[in-house]
C-alpha cells in the first residue's frame, strides 16, 4: 500500500461526496498521503457526522455544492484543474430512494452526467473513477457472485439509478473520451462497515446506536436477518479505488469496470453479522428479528472479484470479523470521547502495514 500512497503525494485529487462516511475516510487517507485534495459535496448528511469529527475541513479545499449544479461544478474544475477525479457523491440509501425516487435519480444519474461532462471539458483530468455499487446488477437471487459482464438492471430506484450511472459513464467513454488523455473506470463495491457511519437504515449504525442507548441491555432491531450481503471494512474498497485510479493514470490498460468486495467466506447474512457484532461488543447486547414490511430489497447478493484480483494482484486484508472488531474499536473511542483523528489514522496505518 505504501507505493499507492507515495503515488498520491502532491497529486491534485477532486473527491465528490467528501462529507459522507466513505468520503471522510478517503480524505483522511489522501491527507496522510500528501495529496492536494478538493472536496465537493453537500453538507454532511447526519448529525453527528464523521466529516466534522475527522478534522478534514481545514486540511483540504472544502467546497459545499450540489453535483446537480453543472455550472458550479464546472467552475470548481476550472479553478482546481484536477488530475484525478473520484466520484463518490450519491443518494446511497435504498429505503430513501422509495421515498424520494426523483431526487435519487436526479442525484445519481444527472449528477454522474455532470461529473462526466466536466471530465470531458477539462483536459487536466487524467484518471477518473466512478464509484457505483454491487446493486447495479439484475439480481436473480442466485448463490454465486455477479461478474462484471452480467446485465445491469437494479430493481429499486437507488439500485437502478446506479445502474444508469454506470451506463452514463460507459456512453461517455465510448462517445467522448480519448483514452490517451483520460482513463476511466467504475468500481462496484459491496456493503461497507466501519467506524463513523451514522446513517439511518444501515445495520451496523443501528447496532452501535442500540449499544450506546441502553448499556447492559441493548436490543438491536433486525428487519431481515436472512439477507446475504458482501460486507467489508470501508478501508478495503477505498484502497482499491485509489489503486485503480493510480494504475490507470500510469497505464491505460487498467481502465475498466471492477467489482470490489470481500472473499466469499465473508459474505454473510445480516443475522450472522449482528450476532458477531453482539459477541464482540459484549455488555449483554442482543438482537430481535422484526420484519417491518418495508419495500423490496434483494435477499441474496454476492460479487465475483476475480477480475480485480487477477488484474492487480489485489486481495482483501481484513475479513468480516476483523472489520467488525475495527468498527467496535472506533465506536468505543467515540463513545469515550477519545481522539477520533488519531484513531482513524491508527487504523489506516495498521491496514497499510499488513
Amino acid at each position: 500500500m505504501s507505493e499507492i500512497l507515495d503515488f498520491y503525494k502532491n497529486k491534485k485529487v477532486l473527491v465528490t461526496g467528501h462529507t459522507g462516511f466513505k468520503g471522510s475516510w478517503l480524505c483522511r487517507i489522501l491527507i496522510n498521503a500528501g495529496a492536494q485534495v478538493l472536496g465537493y459535496s453537500l453538507e454532511p448528511p447526519t448529525e453527528p457526522n464523521l466529516f466534522s469529527l475527522a478534522g478534514i475541513e481545514d486540511k483540504i479545499d472544502h467546497v459545499i455544492g450540489d453535483i446537480r449544479d453543472l455550472k458550479k461544478l464546472s467552475d470548481v474544475f476550472d479553478r482546481f484543474q484536477p488530475e484525478i477525479v473520484l466520484h463518490l457523491a450519491a443518494q446511497p440509501i435504498v429505503r430513501e430512494s422509495y421515498k424520494n425516487p426523483v431526487g435519487t435519480y436526479e442525484t445519481n444519474v444527472m449528477g454522474t452526467v455532470n461529473i462526466c461532462e466536466c471530465v470531458r471539458t477539462h483536459e487536466s483530468v487524467r484518471s477518473f473513477l466512478n464509484v457505483t455499487t454491487d446493486k447495479v446488477y439484475k439480481n436473480n437471487e442466485w448463490a454465486w457472485g455477479y461478474r462484471e459482464n452480467e446485465p445491469l438492471d437494479g430493481y429499486d430506484p437507488y439500485s437502478n439509478s446506479k445502474s444508469c450511472s454506470e451506463l452514463v459513464t460507459h456512453s461517455y467513454i465510448n462517445s467522448f473520451y480519448d483514452i490517451e488523455r483520460v482513463r476511466v473506470s467504475t468500481a462496484r463495491a459491496g456493503n461497507v462497515i466501519g467506524g463513523g457511519d451514522f446513517a439511518v437504515d444501515r445495520i451496523i449504525p443501528d447496532c452501535v446506536r442500540a449499544a450506546e442507548a441502553n448499556p447492559g441491555s441493548g436490543k438491536i432491531i433486525v428487519r431481515n436477518p436472512y439477507s446475504t450481503r458482501p460486507y467489508q471494512h470501508v478501508l478495503e474498497p477505498l484502497f482499491a479505488y485509489l489503486m485503480i485510479a493510480a494504475k490507470q493514470y500510469d497505464d491505460k490498460k487498467y481502465a475498466g469496470f471492477y467489482n470490489v468486495g470481500p472473499d466469499e467466506k465473508d459474505c454473510v447474512n445480516t443475522g450472522d453479522l449482528v450476532t458477531m457484532f453482539c459477541d464482540k461488543w459484549g455488555d449483554n447486547l442482543s438482537w430481535i428479528d422484526r420484519y417491518d414490511g418495508g419495500p423490496h430489497e434483494a435477499n441474496f447478493l454476492k460479487l465475483d472479484c476475480s477480475l480485480l484480483k487477477s488484474t492487480f494482484g489485489w486481495k482483501p486484508k481484513w475479513g468480516i470479523e476483523e472489520a467488525i472488531q475495527k468498527t467496535i474499536e472506533w465506536s468505543k473511542v467515540y463513545m469515550d470521547g477519545g481522539n477520533i483523528v488519531e484513531e482513524m489514522d491508527r487504523e489506516i496505518a495498521v491496514y497499510c502495514n499488513l
